[in-house]
């Protein structure tokens, strides 16, 4: 066995030795771990795994630094913590394309304003606008006089003046140009004329002018504006504006397939984003995705939020909590009973009969708040270390 030089310590010494500074960061840093890895944590299970390291028993001094409580069944709520983006409730926000082909007169709006349903956009100068009012003005002219013709043929017939054929072919006339009025008169509808310059066709006023009007098709926040005067829009082809009604948003979330059987339609979220002093706003989970995306081995769960106050906005990423809405049962303990060892197994410190605290490794269950569900390592009623592990654990260490 090779022996040490003179003057030198063994490793295994050296190892105990740790300045006090150094093994409170090591410490700590393993208190952190445990916070980060028991979110997304229901499927792990350590095992009852032997405990090989010694019990720590602790001076009176020391145990005021440690505080107990004892491992009790109870109701909870399992939550999923995980991130998401924030994105448009596309339920809710249109993309407004260009009902004409012709170039832009006008801009009337910009990204940030806020607009009623039918309010003018941006006008156009449009052959197709014009073109559309002048077969809505023969159509109309056209079925009225069909109109009185076979009103006029209808009345001699019972007068033997024209003959019946003629009577029902002056009908079937008078029909079909009205189908060509009243369809004329929806083409002015879908190219979003307004109702008084219909009015002023129909009662045969001239028309004060022969441009076209992009209108919003809903009530809501101009998000995107994407033509320039001057430009040259394709009729049904030209993206020109996005609306969107921005007082409710959808959060995009994903979770892992393990985690999803503890989301259901229905459930509660919290959102939290990383503006200062911003409260928490709560969800409704109303979607979750059928597919696991390639990429990321993730699955979408839409959660729609209130955005009343504008606090999101597209693209933003948040912190997501999920809450299940059916109560769950196990033994819990708080999440900071918890601590991880130099495998990252969990396991919490159990007071034993002789005034001891030895380690117990532990598998977990899903998170509830500040509560842990415990699959497996403990028993109703043990006593374990909820506030001071971690000193326990410097301890044990020394």
């Amino acid at each position: 066995m090779k022996s040490n030089p003179p003057g030198t310590t063994p490793a295994s010494v050296r190892v105990n030795r740790w300045p006090r500074a150094l093994a409170l960061g090591v410490l700590a840093a393993s208190g952190a771990a445990f916070i980060a890895g028991c979110s997304h944590a229901p499927d792990e299970a350590a095992g009852a795994a032997a405990v090989t390291a010694r019990n720590v028993t602790l001076t009176p001094p020391q145990r005021q630094h440690i505080h107990l409580q004892a491992v009790a069944a109870g109701a909870f709520h399992a939550s999923v913590h995980t991130t998401g983006r924030v994105d448009f409730d596309n339920e809710r926000a249109t993309s407004v394309l260009a009902p004409f082909t012709g170039p832009v007169t006008r801009l009337l709006v910009a990204p940030g304003d806020t607009v009623a349903r039918g309010q003018v956009l941006a006008t156009v100068d449009s052959s197709d606008f014009a073109a559309a009012l002048g077969a809505y003005s023969k159509a109309l002219v056209a079925a009225r006089n069909a109109r009185r013709i076979a009103d006029m043929d209808a009345d001699l017939v019972k007068h033997d003046g024209v003959s019946a054929r003629e009577a029902a072919q002056a009908s079937t006339d008078a029909a079909s140009a009205e189908a060509d009025r009243d369809a004329a008169l929806q083409a002015l509808r879908a190219l979003g004329v307004d109702p008084g310059t219909i009015q002023a066709i129909q009662s045969g006023r001239p028309v004060a002018h022969a441009g076209g009007a992009i209108r919003a098709p809903i009530a809501g926040t101009v998000v995107e504006r994407l033509i320039t005067p001057g430009q040259l829009l394709q009729a049904g082809s030209t993206a020109c504006f996005t609306v969107a009604d921005l007082s409710r948003m959808w959060v995009m979330a994903q979770v892992t397939p393990a985690e999803l059987a503890a989301v259901h339609v229905g459930d509660s979220a919290e959102i939290t984003t990383s503006a200062a002093g911003a409260a928490p706003l709560t969800g409704t989970v109303t979607n979750i995705g059928g597919v696991v995306n390639a990429d990321t081995g993730l699955i979408d769960v839409r959660v729609a939020v209130d955005n009343r106050d504008g606090l999101l906005k597209k693209q933003m990423y948040v912190d997501v909590a999920l809450r299940a809405q059916q109560a769950s049962h196990a033994l819990l303990v708080p999440a900071s009973a918890v601590l991880r060892d130099d495998e990252n197994l969990p396991f919490v410190y159990v007071a034993e009969a002789d005034g001891g605290f030895a380690r117990q490794h532990v598998t977990l269950g899903d998170r509830s708040r500040d509560d842990v569900a415990i699959r497996d390592g403990l028993k109703a009623g043990q006593q374990v270390v909820v506030d001071g592990g971690i000193f326990v654990q410097f301890l044990q260490n020394q």
